[in-house]
């Protein structure tokens, strides 16, 4: 969650030190300022005005995921920019782009759904003994997740297309649920084929057939 003040005082660092306490932050260093209005002192006292400044901190769930991949990007001598925006259903969003990010992608979105599972163990994990509020985090690499859903979806009507012509069903690889569930979306949009997941949970993959067959 981000929070936002405006704060005034007779100098920019104590302006600083009343916006920590009013955002509940731990320190200075983990708020970031601009100054509005530099102090004046005026003269013999008339005429003096208060430093101004904005800031904002982000709290909770939210900076220790930001903070654990910045580190992770740092680690592996990646430079890239992480932007935050909230998604759907309180969900947050960080998107990682630069030219070296695309490493964190691996085979078909495999390193990236792991960075995914750390950065929310890392948003969720308990602060001095005590479990906040859930936070959902998803991640995305250089808008990856957007292509390949394209692909998924281009996949499954290909797919069902085959199905129909040659009226035998096809089974898909193994795909993670995120990806099952793009391939069970698009093939609902088509009439004459259904789908169905088989396999175990780490080796889960999707039938393609003609609904006759299930008949």
């Amino acid at each position: 969650m981000k929070k936002e003040v405006i704060t005034s005082a007779k100098t920019i660092e104590e302006a600083v030190a009343l916006a920590v306490t009013e955002l509940g932050a731990p320190s200075a260093e983990q708020i970031e300022y601009t100054v509005l209005e530099e102090p004046k002192k005026g003269f013999l006292g008339i005429g003096s005005t208060n430093a101004k400044i904005s800031a904002t901190y982000v709290a909770g769930g939210e900076a220790r995921a930001i903070a654990f991949i910045e580190q992770l990007l740092s680690d592996m001598n990646i430079t890239a920019n992480v932007e935050v925006t909230g998604g759907e259903n309180e969900e947050i969003r960080i998107s990682i782009t630069g030219d070296s990010a695309a490493v964190l992608i691996g085979h078909h979105g495999e390193t990236l759904d792991s960075l995914q599972y750390l950065a929310n163990l890392a948003a969720n994990k308990r602060v001095n003994g005590k479990k906040e509020d859930y936070t959902k985090v998803s991640v995305d690499v250089e808008g990856y997740r957007a292509k390949r859903e394209e692909t998924l979806r281009a996949l499954a009507r290909r797919m069902a297309s085959k199905v129909i012509k040659y009226k035998k069903s096809v089974m898909l690889e193994p795909m993670n649920p995120y990806e099952r569930r793009i391939i069970h979306s698009e093939i609902q949009n088509i009439e004459g084929v259904s789908t169905n997941s088989i396999g175990s949970e780490n080796n889960r993959k999707i039938v393609i057939f003609l609904d006759s067959e299930d008949k």
